[in-house]
């Protein structure tokens, strides 16, 4: 059964109300496209219309992130399909279910997991479905949240990729699920954090400020966060971190661990001699997570003994399971996580170059896009 967004819902009523009437007569609407490398604009697209086993999404908010940013540019290329809409960071509710879709209700506010795994090969049979052999990601390769409607493909719905929320909450926080549940799958990857532990952040951008939430959230005794814009470590102050400037990050260590080190340091900007200084800040036994995404092709210098006399575990962090979608979906329903210092900046749709520069050019930390604006 296919049940129409215009009569199902107040809520979806009063968001098919701030559509734009033109675009519903002609069944399209604006999404930000990407043609090819470097090559994105806005384009008109069809509104779905669930088949057999889809959901529509109503977008509400679809926050940009640096991997959208590389998209954009053509460095990334990986997994992405021309002709693609953009976006994999969305907040929506459902406005609409394909027959023989079950467990969902029409009208309820909902994010989505981005990996659409296979469920049948080693990866995902070890319950590691985030590297799935033959996974596709919404935003990447299958239609993302840049657009006032989002389908959902079956597949992905039979997986249990939309995720209902409990209870409402905010659109901006609700987008902040799939960053979130990435920074939940660092951490689990990197042991979590022990009460009273020395934390390093190096890094204040979105992640960074997550990650700095998360870990006083789980009981550390101190995070220490770098980053040389000054906005983001006032930010990063009023969480209750200890901030610092790149220039000071060694001296400040030092100075609050009594030359010890941290207990935990994650690398929260893909830059390649962070790989080696992540690994000299670290404490006898600690661990080291190297969460950013470094850029392709590169290569690093480290120093292997660091890593054996000092007993070092590293690790690496990418994407997300559905189960870490769900607990962040959890974490911000509860109000564990604050959205207001992190998604600093709302834009329409049709300002999506204005977003993506304020992106580029570090104005606030996160930017939203509503993209019925």
């Amino acid at each position: 059964m296919i049940i129409d967004v215009a009569t199902a819902h107040p809520a979806c009523r009063k968001w098919d109300t701030g559509a734009d009437e033109g675009d519903h007569m002609t069944h399209t609407m604006s999404a930000l496209v990407l043609n090819g490398p470097g090559d994105v604009q806005l384009a008109e697209k069809p509104i779905p219309e669930p088949e057999l086993g889809e959901v529509v999404l109503a977008v509400e908010a679809t926050t940009i992130c640096g991997t959208d940013l590389r998209i954009i540019s053509g460095e990334k290329t990986t997994g992405v399909r021309p002709g693609v809409t953009l976006g994999h960071e969305i907040a929506g509710r459902i406005a609409s279910l394909g027959e023989g879709v079950e467990g969902l209700t029409v009208g309820q506010q909902a994010t989505v997991s981005i990996v659409v795994s296979c469920g049948t090969c080693r990866a995902c049979l070890a319950g590691r479905e985030h590297l799935c052999s033959h996974c596709e990601l919404i935003g990447y390769g299958i239609d993302g949240g840049l657009a006032p409607w989002l389908c959902v493909p079956a597949r992905a719905v039979a997986r249990g990729n939309v995720i209902p929320v409990a209870s409402e909450m905010p659109a901006n926080r609700l987008a902040l699920a799939e960053p979130l549940s990435c920074v939940l799958n660092g951490h689990r990857r990197h042991g979590g954090v022990n009460p009273g532990e020395t934390v390093v952040i190096i890094g204040g951008g979105a992640i960074g400020l997550l990650h700095t939430q998360l870990n006083l959230a789980c009981g550390a005794g101190q995070v220490i966060l770098c980053e040389k814009h000054a906005d983001r470590r006032d930010r990063a102050a009023a969480m209750g971190a200890v901030t610092t400037s790149p220039d000071h990050l060694v001296e400040v260590v030092a100075e609050r661990t009594d030359g010890f080190g941290a207990d935990l340091v994650i690398v929260a900007i893909g830059r390649n001699e962070l790989a080696e200084q992540s690994l000299d800040l670290a404490a006898p036994g600690g661990r080291v997570s190297w969460f950013a995404g470094f850029p392709k092709g590169s290569t690093a210098t480290i120093t292997p003994n660091t890593v054996h006399y000092q007993e070092l575990t590293v690790s690496g962090g990418s994407n997300a399971r559905r189960a870490d979608v769900h607990r962040a979906v959890e974490m911000l329903g509860r109000g564990d996580i604050d959205e207001a210092p992190i998604v600093t900046h709302t834009f329409g749709l049709s300002q999506w170059t204005d977003a993506v520069d304020a992106v580029r050019g570090h104005a606030g930390v996160k930017i939203a896009i509503d993209p019925r604006r």
